[in-house]
């Protein structure tokens, strides 16, 4: 049985050339670091999904959602789970500090060279790594 992807989004926050993480607590990722992020809500928007869940790992709100990328990501590990992931680029108060919640532990910020070295999925550090480049061409 094949089922569908299920929806999900995540935020990147970036703040002076590094990027906000968090270490996920609940699998599929359990201990990897990753943007802040998760499951939609059924009939809830990507964008809407990005912000929710930035601010319920984070307690920071974010706003002006907009599209970066997706990834159609398959596991085979954990009951085989296939997630639709829509990766937003988010903005929030130069001031504001992240404070861990729901699923998420140990927010920091990284830059792309230090997020080659952390346990993170691809898809995490792909997103830098693109991000890091594009700051380079400005």
């Amino acid at each position: 049985m094949h089922l569908s992807p299920q929806a999900a989004s995540s935020a990147i926050l970036e703040r002076d050339g590094r990027f906000l993480l968090i270490r996920r607590k609940n699998p599929p990722m359990a201990d990897l670091f990753a943007f802040p992020g998760g499951r939609a809500e059924p009939g809830e928007a990507p964008a809407d999904t990005a912000v929710r869940e930035f601010f319920e790992e984070t307690g920071i709100r974010a706003r002006n959602p907009v599209l970066f990328t997706t990834y159609d990501l398959k596991s085979e590990k954990d009951g085989g789970s296939h997630f639709f992931l829509s990766v937003f680029r988010i903005e929030a108060d130069h001031d504001v500090e992240a404070v861990a919640a729901d699923d998420a532990a140990d927010p920091g910020w990284y830059t792309a060279e230090e997020i080659r070295r952390l346990p993170c999925p691809p898809s995490v550090r792909d997103c830098a790594e693109r991000l890091a480049a594009l700051a380079a061409d400005r």
